[in-house]
């Protein structure tokens, strides 16, 4: 029987209200240049950010006052939902391109990211949807649906095309799979299916191949496909320990591409220096640690798994976008969480937190 226990996860609460709190000041001064030129406005993201961020935390709060138990009710009209957005994104009239890439619905001045609610609605059915089983983990054959659903929606997400986004998905699957109790022969198998399929969707693509190229050796194509790369190195290195000074930074001056979305962690590395750096990675772990803790002690397998499928949505989201400022990973066009400019982004990620908080209400304390 479900009763409430305590409070909601006040550490994994305020971790993210600092990472929120960081991200709208690293918005100001990565930006403050750029929409100064273009919109004759310093504050043109700042105060749109701003906005996406109270209404995401107003939703947050909703949210964890939400029965999560009710979501399974809903799970598979969110899968419909879910594909039905997919699908309307990359009707040419609906979808919106923007540098190339058919990622948004417009509608008039605002613009909406599908993919965003995608992930969360199909975790929610994915967590619905494994934990009926009663022998959970041992019978195989329960495996096909879920991964022929989330392949589908990957596949769609490549169309828009969102590389970054499609193994986010994919690799939050595996977690979930694994978390679930799944055999690590099947789970090894799968890993090197989806290693393949990532191999083949990169060399089909020439632009990714350049990307993966560029990634091995930034600077055999400096003003190319490295470009990203090397300005994004450039400020981490110039950042130092302590770094330039918040506002001092010289990369965000139409060098450093993406300055205040993909490439913000960036302008954190020059102008908060090292530590600055090693703050933003130390309140990922924290709150990564806290969201499986709540996962660990849910009440229930639909609550675990989805607790599950949340926390390692977010961080794995987070460990992508850092390692491909670093130079660790190829450039693929996919935010920070909670710190980079997306106001749908980040609504949509408040409101998976509030889920989490309200699955952790419920918790057990062991």
């Amino acid at each position: 029987m479900r009763v409430k226990r305590q409070a909601p996860d006040f550490v994994l609460f305020i971790s993210v209200l600092m990472l929120l709190s960081i991200g709208l000041v690293m918005i100001l001064s990565a930006s403050e240049y750029s929409t100064l030129v273009r919109y004759s406005d310093s504050f043109y993201f700042f105060k749109r950010q701003l906005l996406w961020a109270l209404f995401g935390l107003t939703l947050l709060f909703v949210v964890m006052n939400y029965d999560y138990w009710n979501l399974r009710r809903y799970a598979p009209h969110m899968l419909i939902a879910a594909f039905v957005l997919l699908i309307l994104v990359l009707i040419p009239g609906i979808g919106r391109e923007v540098k190339g890439a058919t990622r948004w619905i417009g509608i008039g001045t605002f613009g909406f990211q599908p993919s965003e609610l995608v992930k969360l609605f199909i975790i929610i059915f994915l967590a619905y949807g494994i934990s009926r089983y009663r022998d959970i983990g041992r019978n195989t054959k329960t495996i096909v649906p879920y991964l022929l659903i989330t392949g589908a929606a990957a596949g769609l997400i490549l169309l828009q095309p969102d590389l970054g986004t499609a193994f986010t998905l994919s690799g939050t699957l595996f977690i979930m799979l694994f978390a679930a109790g799944y055999s690590m022969g099947i789970l090894g198998l799968l890993a090197g299916a989806g290693a393949g399929l990532v191999g083949l969707a990169i060399a089909l693509e020439p632009y990714r191949l350049s990307r993966f190229l560029a990634f091995l050796n930034p600077w055999e194509d400096p003003s190319g496909a490295g470009f990203h790369i090397i300005q994004s190195l450039y400020a981490l290195g110039s950042g130092g320990l302590f770094g330039a000074g918040l506002g001092q930074g010289k990369q965000k001056y139409l060098y450093l591409p993406e300055q205040h979305t993909d490439f913000i962690f960036a302008v954190v590395g020059e102008e908060l220096g090292f530590i600055g750096g090693v703050l933003i990675l130390t309140l990922f772990t924290i709150f990564v640690w806290r969201g499986l803790r709540i996962a660990l002690t849910a009440p229930d397998p639909f609550a675990g798994l989805l607790a599950t499928g949340i926390t390692v949505g977010i961080g794995l989201q987070a460990f992508i976008n850092i390692g491909v400022v670093t130079g660790s990973l190829p450039v693929t066009g996919i935010t920070l969480p909670f710190i980079s400019y997306g106001g749908t982004s980040l609504a949509f990620t408040l409101i998976g937190v509030g889920v989490l908080l309200n699955i952790s209400k419920y918790a057990h304390s062991r």
